[in-house]
């Protein structure tokens, strides 16, 4: 077998019946009843015409291979079959059709508190999860401390977890997934129940996990997320593997998919959806070459430059400035930009360009909210903010000018401006 994950033709089919709930019923009821049910079995229907039976394919004929140490990203809308595909992989379902190989131990987090005793202590329950887990006694022991350390529970350790907040399931129910010595680690949504500390932290211990020659499976509907911690994405629709990639390029497919133009671009003029005030309204935006073309994967030596169309409405004679707030995959804010040239603003439809110079940005994924606000005498107002409106993703080519000089590890930071240096030999 090739890889730690091998699927092959993978399918899952569920049966729906359309009946009605069990009640309580009189001996009419009963003589009604049946004679109801012989006609269902004779005519195969339900009294409203339907199929009494319905067959319904959750996953249809999906293949792949997922080498050891991937990270994995699994994206599409709700329906797809994403979850349906992991419980799958975590042996919590049988696959109805074609087969799948699993090389190694199988650490997986699909749904808040799987697998807990509401009754339990959380100290209990991190005995009991484990064991579910594979984990021995032995090996819960020795890293019971890191578990109780990680989820942040320490005070609430002898408190049944029937009174934990979803927040805490959630964080010690990763924790424990988290610190099995397992070769692959599946996670679902759930990390969004968490707060946006958590999340981060999360995100680390999954990185190390990669890091460590272990294998990701990752679920979100978090682009950044999934575009921060995955090399690899699939994307599912109605139960068929739609697209296998890198992740940048799936992520396009899939907003394309949802009918968007591209994550780089938004265009609201044909939208019901109105983003402003009685001063402002947006009305698009997008992420541009200096050609003046969207482009959603810049390199590290290109020029960026971000457009936004918006219109005043109004004739206050307020100073009204155009700002842009750059954002990491992880949340963390670049940098925010204001036209420092912006005056009062007549009514009428206007176009504010903000050019981003080539080898400034680090490479990585980028989000940009858009804003516009308004300055009066004693305050200011914001007519707009559009947060994460564009996202674009900047590609380090690893060209050999590029200033690694033989590097080829990640390089830290927001940005990576290249600067003026000078080196001279003293004697």
């Amino acid at each position: 077998m090739n890889g730690v994950v091998q699927a092959e033709g993978l399918g899952k089919q569920y049966v729906l019946r359309h009946e009605a709930g069990a009640r309580y019923v009189a001996l009419r009821d009963v003589i009604s009843e049946g004679v109801r049910n012989l006609a269902l079995r004779l005519t195969g229907r339900n009294a409203g015409g339907r199929p009494s039976v319905e067959r319904f394919w959750a996953l249809k004929d999906v293949s792949f291979g997922i080498e050891q140490g991937e990270r994995v990203g699994i994206i599409g809308r709700n329906g797809a079959g994403k979850s349906t595909l992991l419980k799958i992989l975590s042996r919590i379902t049988d696959p109805t059709a074609g087969r799948v190989a699993i090389k190694g131990r199988v650490a997986s987090l699909l749904e808040v508190g799987t697998g807990f005793h509401p009754e339990l202590t959380g100290r209990e329950n991190i005995f009991l999860n484990g064991a579910i887990l594979g984990m021995a006694q032995s090996e819960i022991r020795r890293k019971f401390d890191e578990i109780v350390a990680f989820a942040e529970i320490e005070r609430f350790l002898d408190t049944p977890v029937k009174r934990y907040s979803s927040g805490m399931y959630v964080r010690l129910a990763f924790s424990i997934a988290a610190h099995l010595e397992a070769e692959i680690l599946i996670v679902d949504e759930v990390l969004a129940v968490g707060d946006l500390q958590f999340q981060k932290k999360c995100l680390g211990r999954m990185e190390e996990v990669a890091g460590g020659g272990r294998t990701v499976l990752f679920v979100s509907h978090n682009m950044a997320t999934i575009t921060s911690l995955c090399s690899r994405c699939f994307l599912l629709d109605a139960g068929r593997l739609v697209a296998d990639g890198g992740t940048s390029e799936v992520i396009l497919k899939y907003y394309k998919s949802t009918g968007s133009l591209s994550p780089a671009a938004l265009d609201l003029t044909s939208s019901e959806k109105q983003v402003g005030d009685a001063h402002a309204r947006l009305i698009c935006a997008s992420v541009q070459d200096a050609d003046g073309h969207t482009i959603y994967e810049p390199e590290l030596g290109q020029s960026v430059v971000v457009v936004m169309r918006y219109r005043i409405l109004d004739a206050a004679r307020v100073k009204s400035v155009p700002n842009f707030h750059f954002f990491r995959a992880d949340g963390t804010c670049a940098f925010v930009a204001g036209a420092p040239d912006a005056g009062i603003a007549e009514p009428g439809e206007y176009v504010a360009r903000c050019e981003i110079p080539a080898h400034f940005l680090n490479d990585g994924s980028y989000f940009i909210g858009l804003a516009l606000t308004s300055f009066r005498d004693g305050g200011h107002m914001v007519n707009f903010f559009e947060q994460s409106a564009l996202s674009f993703n900047v590609r380090d080519p690893m060209d050999p000018g590029g200033g690694r000089h033989g590097y080829g590890g990640p390089v830290p930071g927001v940005i990576r401006p290249r600067l003026a240096w000078t080196i001279e030999r003293l004697n």
